[in-house]
């Protein structure tokens, strides 16, 4: 559910003239203006897309280590700060 919600903001973003329009300052090296969003994912350098991945599988993987895990009683959605004491990540 998360994934495809995530998948359709994306691609309703993509859509609109904000993105797909020109830029007074290029997002990213190689962009062109008025494509449709597969057409944008496509013009994407790889390095581009393999950091998207990236964050993204960090983020899911980082909210996957919260005891209790979301669908068993904890907050979907919720992600730990970063910073300070974490004791959910003592590995004995």
């Amino acid at each position: 559910g998360r994934v495809a919600m995530a998948a359709f903001l994306g691609y309703m973003a993509g859509a609109t003239e904000l993105v797909s329009g020109p830029h007074k300052i290029l997002p990213y090296r190689g962009f062109e203006p008025g494509l449709t969003p597969p057409e944008q994912w496509d013009a994407i350098p790889l390095y581009g897309k393999l950091q998207i991945l990236v964050i993204v599988g960090m983020l899911e993987s980082y909210g996957e280590i919260l005891a209790p895990h979301y669908t068993k009683g904890g907050l979907p959605g919720y992600y730990p700060p970063i910073k300070g004491k974490r004791p959910e990540l003592i590995f004995n």
